[in-house]
């Protein structure tokens, strides 16, 4: 029986966004290993200005640092497991099997925006092009929860000691999305 494959990736549930990825070299074990096998192609060292993935270490550093990241917002006590926030509190309790999706998913939304060769692409396609307000929507994320996701974001940059320009290349692209991932909050400070 012949089967359609597609080259795009969708995604379901993504939860405040994306995240982010280490340089070659900072992380340990075989994930270092693979940054420094693509820091020595010679095709590589002939560019004079590397991609923002090539920067950031490739699909291997990212997930690393994605996995790590999505770990932490799972326990940050303002958007995680013990948010006031009570879908992204439900979410972080009792929705936990689709982390490994959604782990797989910001991997692929971060390469994609990096300048990698994956695709993403939203399960929920929305008016922008990523999608990202109509899979953020029910969580009613606030702008105040979409800052401290941001700066898990950072603080998990910090930690795998991602370079002072790519960390402000990654927070930005981050931060180019706050209105759409905060679509779904009603203003006035009640929720929806």
């Amino acid at each position: 029986m012949a089967r359609n494959v597609s080259n795009s990736i969708t995604r379901r549930g993504m939860v405040a966004g994306m995240a982010v990825a280490a340089t070659p070299g900072v992380l340990t074990g075989t994930n270092k290993a693979y940054a420094q096998a693509d820091k020595a192609k010679p095709e590589n060292q002939a560019k004079s200005e590397k991609s923002l993935y090539d920067r950031l270490g490739g699909v291997f550093a990212i997930a690393a640092v994605i996995d790590h990241f999505s770990d932490a917002v799972v326990k940050n006590p303002i958007v995680g497991q013990k948010s006031k926030n009570p879908q992204l509190r439900e979410w972080h309790t009792k929705n936990l099997q689709r982390l490994p999706g959604l782990k797989f998913m910001r991997t692929l939304w971060v390469c994609n925006a990096a300048g990698g060769p994956l695709q993403f692409t939203a399960t929920r396609p929305g008016a922008t092009p990523l999608g990202l307000e109509e899979a953020h929507r029910n969580l009613k994320i606030s702008p105040a929860e979409f800052d401290e996701v941001a700066a898990e974001l950072g603080r998990t940059l910090d930690f795998a000691k991602v370079p002072k320009r790519e960390k402000a290349e990654v927070l930005a692209a981050f931060a180019a999305h706050k209105d759409e991932v905060t679509a779904g909050y009603v203003t006035g400070g009640k929720r929806g």
